[in-house]
């Protein structure tokens, strides 16, 4: 066609495509799942489609996310809200305070938003924990910069590349690689990476931008919590860490046990994403709920709350399926497959370039991992060894980059710490990008080994 290969005009088409999309989301301002419904369309139409090839592909692709996907999100943001509401999340904060001191008050608030954002989408692990910025900054007189970033890439670091954020599970279900591994490698990289970006560089920046909360906001959100009233340290870590738990232990006794085996039947039974998250949200309607003496309504009333602020998300991640399907189904993945073979691209480095580039352009994380994940995929079958687990952490990795002023997490950022706009890009953008080069360092480091 136009005189090219069928090959070469089905990659153009897709760098045209996806230009298109960054254009509609960036300059339109179309909604992400708008934008994506448009691009699978044009996508499927121009690439020679059949008309109806191209409504059931993306149904598939729309279906085949949200069917897991889906439920996973539903669970697991029930499980943050009765976190929230109950204190959970300020005990192991006030807690990891206490053991590491005013001194290094700073690596306690990382582990805290380490361990806290596990279950909890970033800006639900934003909200939540920002008040305990200032009231630690306040009680502590340590720089806001200096506690904040540390938190912000503790809360970034697990939202990037450990499972049951949507992220890593969308990558996970397109890549078709194992929970439980993705689980233990994306801590493995994910710590570390934490650290080098969260408290040594709020250490460092803090000297240059010390920070200046808006004090409207310190008054309404530093109220100090009566720690009586708060889960116990030990039952809050339990109830936030059982679905890890379960899900690893999956991958143990699927690794060390016999196909028939009754336990390791059992455990594909609870250890399963969706059963360990419903068991834990289980644990905590009594953890977080009766044992704190909170009655059935107000619980009920929490968990419908909680439903809500997740209807888009789960919109662009259905679409951002249909789009990944296209693509796929299109034959543009194979085209991408088959160049990335013949020059010899790592897959691990061509999965974090791929959602880089779209994260840098659109400003969404989701969206860069959903479309990043559909166009590497076809690597996966060419190349004999690639390991899929790393390749969902190095897809996680790159769509954490160069987050700036098309992203809303930048103004989130920005507005409660009372940033300029220069500053903001000093602190947050700088932390984003160095949470996204370090994981990718980590990731290749971590594929000599496994």
């Amino acid at each position: 066609m136009f005189g090219m290969s069928h090959e070469t005009f089905l990659l153009l088409d897709a760098v045209v495509t996806v230009i298109g999309l960054i254009v509609l989301i960036t300059k339109f301002k179309f909604h992400p799942f708008i934008a994506l419904i448009i691009a699978a369309a044009f996508l499927g139409l121009t690439s020679g489609m059949p008309i109806g090839t191209i409504i059931k592909a993306f149904q598939d692709g729309f279906g085949g996310v949200l069917g897991f996907v889906g439920i996973i999100l539903a669970l697991g943001t029930m499980l943050g809200k009765m976190m929230a509401e109950s204190g959970g999340a300020d005990q192991i904060a006030q807690t990891l305070i206490r053991a590491f001191g005013k001194d290094k008050v700073q690596w306690a608030m990382m582990f805290a938003a380490f361990l806290v954002g596990i279950p909890l989408f970033f800006e639900i692990g934003f909200v939540l924990l920002i008040p305990l910025v200032f009231i630690v900054a306040r009680r502590t007189g340590v720089s806001i910069i200096k506690i904040g970033i540390p938190l912000l890439a503790g809360l970034s670091a697990v939202h990037g590349l450990v499972p049951p954020h949507p992220g890593p599970l969308l990558a996970i279900g397109v890549f078709g690689a194992d929970i439980g591994k993705t689980i233990l490698y994306g801590l493995i990289v994910a710590l570390p990476t934490a650290i080098i970006a969260g408290p040594i560089y709020g250490t460092f920046i803090a000297k240059y931008i010390p920070g200046h909360p808006n004090q409207e906001l310190v008054d309404q959100l530093a109220r100090d919590n009566d720690s009586a009233d708060l889960p116990s340290f030990a039952i809050t870590l339990i109830t936030v860490l059982s679905p890890v738990f379960l899900m690893l232990l999956k991958t143990f006794a699927d690794v060390v046990l016999p196909d028939g085996n009754f336990f390791r039947t059992f455990m594909d039974l609870i250890g399963h994403p969706i059963s360990a998250l419903l068991l834990a949200l289980l644990l905590s309607l009594y953890t977080f709920g009766y044992k704190q003496g909170i009655g059935s309504n107000q619980m009920l009333k929490w968990l419908d709350a909680s439903l809500a602020p997740t209807a888009a998300i789960i919109l662009i991640i259905g679409a951002g399926g249909g789009f990944k399907q296209m693509l796929v189904t299109s034959g543009v993945g194979n085209v991408i497959g088959n160049m990335a073979v013949a020059a010899q691209i790592s897959p691990i480095l061509l999965a974090w370039l791929v959602a880089a580039v779209i994260r840098i352009a659109t400003g969404s994380a989701t969206v860069a991992t959903i479309t990043g994940a559909g166009i590497v995929v076809p690597v996966v079958g060419m190349i004999p060894g690639v390991n899929r687990e790393l390749l969902v952490l190095a897809t996680g990795a790159g769509s954490l980059i160069l987050s700036h002023v098309n992203d809303a997490g930048f103004w989130l950022v920005k507005q409660y710490f009372n940033m300029t706009v220069a500053e903001t890009f000093k602190t947050w953008t700088a932390m984003e990008t160095i949470l996204s080069v370090v994981g990718l360092g980590f990731i290749l480091l971590l594929s000599l080994f496994v």
